[in-house]
């Protein structure tokens, strides 16, 4: 089946990455995949600049493309200037994680001759092949989601586990910025991510998280660190406020690749559904994954290190960015509940 995509023998394989963290950390299966089917291809992942850090330590991974939605390939002359970006690097095949119509317009635009993505958003002409989406990989993990586009193009997977790689650098950066804050070895080094994107109905409360500090504070004489973005600043100065000499937040204080390596240092990871959550489950950290109004089978953390708490209720998973009612979801899930579980898993 291979053979049927007619292209070369040490082909030039286009990527296009997810869009968002999580997902990108997701698809690494299938970019590990396309190496195995094709050892010799020189492989490029188009991708916007915050799922960067994702891919270019990865060693499946020759090139990055950066996708600059608002600079240079600004939509207008911008997608023109994509285009002609992708059309010079002579790709023989393209693989596209996303569903958008823009995803395979653009390839189909570079005529890069084989194009494999699902045929969905009325794109099945743009792509050669299209590949059917299976209903049934709409009710399955992610990882299989996105697997489910080599399978159908005839290629073989190689495993679900998930690739996330650190530069040293970044490593480097994560010890010096714990001997800072003074962790010390005797001491578990704990994280928490309050923050998520898309809204408050994926977000345990700040106050939950501020008691849960206290308590895991004091019990194993640490402080705990406060993981996020720029966005998630303010957040992590709440939390901090509530659980006064408990926290250091590192919100919007680290890149994403220092976060990553951050995060391989924990030895527990609080987390709501998030894409620092599914770089834990790839890092294979223990972690409590506080999960509410998202679908658990489609974006639970793939990992056995990864423990999640949720409370069934009959409007869960909604899937959407606000609660509009009473965000039973996550008012069910108590401070006691989280703390027990770390306690388990930092004790045993």
């Amino acid at each position: 089946m291979k053979k049927s995509l007619s292209i070369p023998s040490c082909p030039r394989i286009l990527i296009r990455a997810a869009n968002w963290v999580g997902d990108a950390i997701m698809t690494t299966p299938v970019i590990r995949a396309v190496r195995k089917n094709f050892p010799d291809a020189h492989i490029t992942v188009l991708a916007k600049p915050w799922v960067i850090p994702v891919y270019e330590n990865n060693p499946y991974v020759d090139d990055v493309m950066v996708y600059d939605a608002a600079g240079r390939h600004k939509m207008g002359r911008g997608t023109l200037r994509l285009t002609s970006d992708i059309r010079q690097r002579q790709f023989d095949l393209a693989i596209l994680m996303q569903n958008a119509f823009e995803a395979a317009l653009l390839v189909s635009l570079a005529q890069v001759p084989v194009r494999v993505g699902y045929n969905t958003d009325a794109r099945t002409w743009l792509l050669k092949p299209a590949i059917p989406l299976d209903p049934a990989l709409k009710k399955t993990h992610l990882i299989d989601y996105y697997l489910g586009i080599l399978t159908g193009a005839g290629l073989t997977t190689h495993g679900r586990n998930m690739d996330l790689h650190m530069s040293s650098s970044d490593r480097d950066a994560a010890v010096h910025r714990l001997a800072q804050i003074n962790t010390m070895a005797a001491t578990p080094v704990l994280g928490i991510n309050p923050g998520a994107t898309g809204g408050t109905a994926k977000r345990w409360f700040p106050d939950r998280y501020a008691a849960l500090c206290k308590r895991l504070a004091k019990t194993y004489d640490t402080r705990i660190l406060i993981f996020g973005g720029p966005k998630d600043r303010a957040l992590g100065e709440q939390v901090g406020a509530m659980a006064p000499g408990c926290c250091v937040n590192l919100a919007g204080e680290t890149t994403l690749g220092q976060a990553f390596a951050l995060i391989h240092q924990c030895d527990l990871f609080v987390t709501n559904d998030s894409g620092l959550m599914h770089a834990a489950a790839a890092l294979n950290i223990s972690q409590v994954a506080i999960i509410g109004s998202t679908d658990p089978k489609a974006t639970s953390p793939d990992s056995p290190a990864s423990t999640v708490i949720r409370m069934p209720v009959p409007c869960a998973p909604c899937l959407k960015d606000d609660c509009p009612t009473d965000h039973a979801c996550m008012e069910r899930i108590t401070v006691d509940m989280v703390f027990d579980t770390c306690c388990r898993i930092l004790d045993s």
